[in-house]
């Protein structure tokens, strides 16, 4: 399991680093005014959509199915299975697509009504269109996604989408190159974002993984209903972090500029939020099936455990780092072109609220797959309801006093609100299973990364208030590199993990 994690972690850990490229390019191009709000509100849109479909969204539904069918009738039927389910999601997603652009202004009012009345309102529609065909084209490129990862198969999910940051990323440069005007700018990014859809979906198709979805059918039989009741719940709920930051935009629609300083602050939590939570979703949900499926409460608890390490281990030291680096990482990252110093101090102040709620994201991806391999998808759909109503609530209240930066602190109220909830269902349902390795092993986690966070903390003033450029880099990698030896240094003299044994888990098992 740990090797499978690593392979999903370290795809998304590329994936994530080319989009922090392209947001500091597109920080650059379009700045924070209403052309770059206009855009960020259409693509938080699009963010949420490819949540929903992908990054292990929908194997919460799709990988226990077909395993289940496999079991029982063998391959061919698993096959015919997975040919309805990918007609099925193409055809419905193609009719879906037609319907949200006939309702684009309304869906737009919605989720972004401090625009009504302006031009910035017909701009985030005219965006949304344009990034629409991506809709279509992610349905099919999900369920081939969801096929591989429950053979086993990770490593080709976890790099493709790489190549939607890569084809966003040739159209910025090209557009700073030419110094485009920020309208145009804009509508061809959004234009590269369905082409970048369908360039993930050749990819997967020249890997003959189409085969393991036939014949192709769309069907709206009893056995498909049956699989969107327990898929659409699922996908809604994978995508809990996604639907607060929505909430947040909501409400930060009426202060100009604070979508677009919610937004950057956010694609810092979404590194090792990615890194933790969709190797969770991709790996641990059919680890634990098998394991439920076999009534085998060692491989239960031994899944459990090892996530929640794996989890804690990377998240906290992250949250921690985020918070006490969160003005020189933005200022690094996104001071740029368009971009000024107010802003960055305005998403740093952003960044460091959302960091609270990081520990409660990856709780949320761990815990989950627990209720997913049960076939129970309405409990952690459950849960992202209740934060979502909590985030919007104090949304309403922090942001009028508070702006932004009180809004960041909603999500992360609505982040930890529903952690907890599915805490308190899971443990009171089936029991979560932590063997003694995890007990022994999380407190010294913890340890290891509060002493981590304060060296952080304590050599916060060593970066030049003023440094530009090169010296900035080198200042901040040194620091950021010395804190993660030092971290690495007390997991080995905890005895939390030693090299051998890390080296030794990620070799395979000779046959």
């Amino acid at each position: 399991m740990i090797r499978s994690f690593l392979t999903v972690s370290t795809g998304t850990l590329a994936s994530r680093l080319l989009g922090f490229a392209r947001d500091s390019m597109i920080a650059a191009l379009l700045g924070t005014g209403a052309v770059a709000d206009a855009f960020l509100a259409a693509f938080q849109l699009v963010n949420v959509v490819r949540r929903l479909l992908s990054e292990g969204a929908l194997n919460a539904a799709l990988i226990p199915a077909w395993l289940r069918i496999r079991e029982r009738g063998g391959e061919k039927a698993a096959a015919a299975f997975a040919g309805r389910v990918l007609g099925t999601v193409s055809a419905a997603l193609i009719g879906i697509s037609i319907v949200i652009a006939l309702l684009m202004p309304l869906i737009i009012t919605v989720i972004a009504p401090g625009f009504l009345g302006s031009g910035t309102l017909d701009l985030a529609v005219q965006n949304a269109r344009l990034m629409l065909p991506y809709l279509a084209f992610a349905g099919p490129v999900t369920v081939l996604m969801g096929l591989l990862n429950a053979q086993g198969r990770f490593a080709l999910t976890a790099f493709s989408p790489l190549l939607f940051n890569i084809a966003l990323i040739a159209a910025i440069a090209a557009l700073l190159f030419g110094h485009a005007d920020a309208v145009f700018a804009a509508w061809m990014l959004a234009t590269t974002v369905g082409l970048a859809g369908l360039l993930q979906l050749l990819m997967l198709l020249s890997q003959r993984s189409a085969r393991l979805a036939t014949p192709l059918r769309a069907t709206f039989d009893k056995e498909m209903r049956g699989f969107f009741a327990k898929a659409v719940p699922g996908m809604i709920a994978s995508s809990g972090p996604q639907w607060l930051m929505v909430a947040g935009a909501i409400i930060a629609s009426a202060t100009p500029s604070a979508v677009s300083w919610l937004y950057f602050a956010n694609r810092l939590i979404e590194l090792p939020l990615g890194i933790v939570g969709v190797a969770m979703g991709t790996v641990l949900v059919p680890e634990l099936t098998r394991a439920v499926a076999s009534c085998d409460r060692n491989a239960v608890a031994h899944a459990e455990s090892r996530a929640l390490e794996l989890a804690t281990g990377l998240a906290l030291p992250a949250t921690l780092g985020l918070i006490v680096l969160a003005e020189p990482i933005v200022r690094l990252l996104f001071e740029h072109g368009a971009f000024g110093a107010g802003d960055s101090a305005a998403t740093a102040h952003a960044l460091k609220w959302l960091a609270l709620g990081l520990p409660a994201h990856v709780l949320i991806k761990a815990l989950s797959p627990a209720f997913y391999a049960r076939s129970d998808t309405m409990t952690p759909l459950l849960a992202t309801a209740k934060g979502f109503v909590i985030a919007v609530a104090l949304a309403v209240l922090l942001g009028h006093f508070f702006g932004a930066t009180g809004i960041a602190a909603s999500i992360a109220a609505g982040a930890w609100s529903s952690a907890l909830a599915l805490l308190r269902k899971g443990t009171t349902e089936f029991g979560f299973s932590v063997d003694a390795a995890a007990r022994k092993r999380l407190p010294r986690i913890v340890l290891a990364a509060a002493v981590m966070g304060a060296l952080l903390w304590l050599t916060a003033g060593f970066i030049p208030a003023g440094s530009y450029g090169v010296i900035r880099f080198i200042a901040l990698g040194l620091q950021i590199a010395a804190g993660i030896a030092v971290y690495g240094l007390l997991l080995h003299i905890l005895s939390v993990a030693s090299w051998r044994e890390a080296v030794s888990a990620l070799k395979r098992p000779r046959h």
